[in-house]
């Protein structure tokens, strides 16, 4: 199973292959890859005369085929970069052919975004047994906090938790968004500072004080007055904050909480880790339980079904800042 890291180290110990297909949901990784060939392979003096950049929607196989057969002019390979190769997916299975006899001297880098080869076929068997096929998968969500404080913990930078998950909640899973931030933030801040949510809060935008992770903080400890000034502010801000994504965020937390109510275990780590969350916030979701029966909860799962129906214009005409309101006063009077 090849990684960005794999492919990179292998790059670098000389270890290069004539075809690199890099295809699947997440761009982030493929443009990783991509953008390390781009300023890696060909010497900046010679990529006028051997590194070629194109676009899927403006070749076809075999025109590729034509231009990989050519021998390099001044460097030892000539690369050859597909952005967009998802456009050729209906001629793809002509590259097979090639892939069984290709020019040594050529790279080709296909970035085959948002889909995968079919693994039936003959294009995919014969990559996977001579070439380098990477399979870019999504990171889910309630990982992707640990995912931005492991990169940049490589970088001489640390984040605290609830920064992370506000990171998370305001760019949702699009890491390359998530990474555009964090590089913005890298610019002006020291080497070795913790970035907190005070820091986000000023640089990015982000509200620490008005954002669902205070919403499920004051739901779970009852605290009504401050969830309806949290629901408020989301209301007057509905470019920024959407009532779907609150819903969803609210039925993953109790989803957990109905969890917490299943175990026996009292170890914080072994629960946060049952649950999928970091021990960080086991706090709020051990409060909840303590404030909200498993009826309670179940009775919560249902409410959160009949706002989700009412936000998407079914069975009510009610603007989104009345569903705020709605919502809590039925969960608090669960």
């Amino acid at each position: 199973m090849h990684t960005v890291q794999s492919i990179i180290n292998d790059i670098k110990s000389g270890k290069i292959s004539p075809i690199y297909f890099l295809m699947g949901d997440e761009p982030y990784f493929i443009d990783q890859i991509s953008t390390f060939f781009e300023s890696n392979i060909i010497p900046e003096s010679s990529r006028g005369f051997d590194q070629t950049i194109i676009y899927g929607k403006d070749t076809s196989i075999e025109t590729l085929v034509s231009m990989a057969k050519r021998f390099p002019m001044v460097s030892d390979f000539q690369l050859i970069i597909i952005k967009e190769a998802q456009n050729l997916s209906r001629t793809i299975e002509q590259l097979t052919s090639y892939s069984k006899n290709p020019q040594v001297t050529t790279i080709l880098v296909f970035c085959y975004k948002f889909k995968l080869l079919d693994k039936r076929k003959a294009l995919y068997k014969s990559l996977l047994k001579d070439f380098v096929v990477f399979d870019s998968k999504c990171i889910y969500e309630s990982k992707i906090p640990t995912w931005i404080s492991n990169q940049l913990s490589g970088k001489g930078f640390e984040i605290t938790p609830k920064a992370s998950y506000l990171l998370c909640e305001y760019l949702g899973n699009d890491l390359t968004k998530i990474m555009n931030e964090l590089e913005k933030l890298k610019l002006i801040l020291d080497d070795g500072t913790v970035i907190t949510d005070e820091l986000i809060e000023m640089n990015i935008g982000i509200s620490k004080d008005f954002n669902n992770f205070e919403l499920l903080s004051a739901i779970s400890n009852n605290n009504l007055k401050k969830a309806h000034q949290i629901v408020y502010y989301f209301s007057r801000n509905p470019s920024k904050h959407s009532i779907i994504l609150t819903i969803s965020v609210l039925y993953s937390f109790f989803v957990k909480v109905m969890k917490l109510h299943t175990f026996s275990s009292q170890n914080p780590k072994t629960i946060a880790k049952k649950i999928g969350v970091n021990p960080y916030f086991l706090k709020d979701y051990n409060t909840a339980k303590n404030n909200f029966s498993m009826r309670q909860i179940s009775r919560i799962f249902e409410i959160l079904r009949d706002i989700d129906l009412k936000s998407k214009g079914i069975g009510s005409n009610s603007v989104s800042k009345d569903l705020y309101s709605e919502l809590l006063i039925k969960i608090f009077n669960n």
